[in-house]
């Protein structure tokens, strides 16, 4: 590299996301992208028409830094009526670009270099970059397959004097497990013990099966004035190219975020908040209904990843499957994903992207069932004919 051209010590300790690579290879191959966590499917035709009115209403130009009002008193609402968190919209809302935009404001928002940030492993491969982009340093608790089981033991063990905050994914990606209020209330109070800290990553929170209940861990005593809750429009709403996300703190933290978010992107997209305040007042049958289909999609491919020799861990929540692929092959995680998607294959995510450590996910892969039928029939062709039954 030439003398005087040089890239920061943080982003030389992280490379781009393995996830988007794999839908670039994907691409490139031509072959049924389960990796990437996007619906293929359209998202809900009253929400489009909504942005299309926005447009035509030449609602076009910033919106308000930390949202529209509209949408602050939608997101307020539904919060409160499905989180059971009392939200005020003028204090205690940001819109940001996405959830992802959202955990890195509130991250930059709260930490400091030399925090440190409990998180879940195996995890959601932006919050490592995150960290390092914050100065801190996350220290890891490993969930344990096949139930994704927490162990109250490591757990207290990773909080310390320098712990600021401990992220909770809920349900989980990539492994689909949804946190019990047993597990939340443990957290709760490590975090109360400790004066820290929590950040809880809600996207998926309607996608869930089995009986399972989403519970926000703001609603437990003591948490609602050190929890920065975050979800947003994509999953839910079928909508990950909209970039509209929200954060949800109590005004000290959400004042920070704020400035934070500012300076980071302004503000989301103005037209598309107008129809994602739409989106959020839809009736409960749409959230049954965008459940149910979850369910039927999950159990269509986890059926075909059992028939061709994966160890299938079933989801409760989110729209992936996590698999062991050590009865498979003899292959690294790396290797065995980019066989599969070569020549028109089917494209899944190398485990060892979800660990600090590339090492511990080297036989598993993760795929995604937020697709059309068609879309996961095809993989289903393609995964038989290349590995067979068993």
């Amino acid at each position: 590299m030439a003398r005087g051209i040089q890239v920061s010590a943080k982003a030389a300790r992280f490379q781009e996301s393995v996830i988007r690579e794999m839908s670039r290879v994907c691409a490139r191959e031509q072959g049924v992208n389960l990796a990437q966590g996007f619906p293929d499917f359209a998202a809900p035709l009253p929400m489009k028409e909504a942005a299309c009115r926005a447009i035509g209403a030449d609602i076009n130009q910033y919106a308000v830094t930390w949202g529209a009002p509209r949408l602050r008193t939608a997101i307020a609402a539904r919060t409160s009526a499905y989180n059971r968190i009392p939200v005020d919209p003028d204090r205690d809302v940001t819109v940001c670009c996405g959830a992802t935009e959202a955990m890195i404001a509130a991250l930059l928002a709260v930490l400091d270099p030399g925090d440190e940030v409990v998180i879940f492993e195996p995890f959601y491969e932006n919050y490592g970059p995150d960290c390092i982009l914050s100065g801190a340093t996350p220290r890891m608790v490993r969930l344990a397959a096949p139930d994704w089981s927490l162990d109250e033991r490591a757990l207290r063990a990773a909080f310390g004097p320098r712990t600021r905050a401990i992220i909770v994914n809920t349900p989980h990606n990539p492994t689909g497990k949804v946190f019990t209020r047993a597990e939340l209330e443990l957290i709760a109070r490590l975090c109360l013990e400790h004066d820290c800290l929590a950040i809880t990553d809600e996207i998926y929170e309607y996608i869930l099966y089995d009986g399972s209940e989403h519970l926000s861990l703001a609603t437990l005593p003591g948490m609602a004035e050190r929890t920065i809750t975050i979800s947003g429009l994509s999953k839910t709403w079928s909508a990950t190219g909209w970039r509209i996300g929200w954060c949800i703190a109590p005004p000290p933290l959400s004042g920070a975020i704020r400035k934070v978010h500012d300076f980071l992107t302004v503000g989301a997209p103005a037209p598309l908040q107008e129809a994602a305040a739409d989106a959020l007042a839809f009736p409960q049958s749409y959230f049954d209904d965008l459940a149910r289909d979850y369910r039927e999609r999950r159990d269509l491919l986890a059926t075909v990843l059992r028939e061709t020799g994966f160890g299938v861990h079933l989801p409760r929540g989110a729209y992936y499957i996590m698999t062991d692929i050590s009865g498979l092959t003899r292959k690294d995680d790396v290797s065995f994903a980019m066989e599969l998607v070569a020549r028109g294959g089917v494209a899944c995510v190398p485990g060892s992207s979800f660990f600090l450590d590339p090492a511990d996910g080297r036989a598993i892969v993760r795929f995604c069932f937020a697709k059309k039928r068609e879309t996961l029939e095809r993989a289903a062709l393609v995964l038989r004919e290349r590995l067979g039954a068993r």
